[in-house]
């Protein structure tokens, strides 16, 4: 029987590539925000979502740049962490 190179199974991708990152980066705008304590609740329920890593939230700009592992949450979980803390929350760019 023949073996098949690991770079060749790869090449199909039949197998991850190792730089196959699950990492993603989405902007949110936020309702809502209308204090200086509202930018550290939203990032405070932002942040405990299981697979974000990293969350930034701009006051001035109404919007958190959320980093997450897709394979472990969604926009959609984050967005709605946000809003069951009373600040609306979806994809910067998206209708109204």
């Amino acid at each position: 029987m023949r073996r098949i190179p690991i770079l060749a199974i790869t090449a199909l991708g039949l197998l991850p590539a190792a730089g196959d990152a699950a990492e993603r980066t989405v902007t949110l705008a936020v309702e809502n925000m209308d204090c200086a304590a509202c930018p550290y609740i939203v990032h405070k329920v932002m942040a405990a979502v299981p697979g974000v890593s990293n969350v930034a939230v701009s006051f001035e700009h109404k919007a958190a740049v959320v980093t997450f592992d897709d394979t472990r949450t969604t926009v959609e979980a984050v967005a709605a962490a946000s809003a069951n803390a009373g600040f609306p929350a979806r994809p910067a760019g998206a209708g109204s």
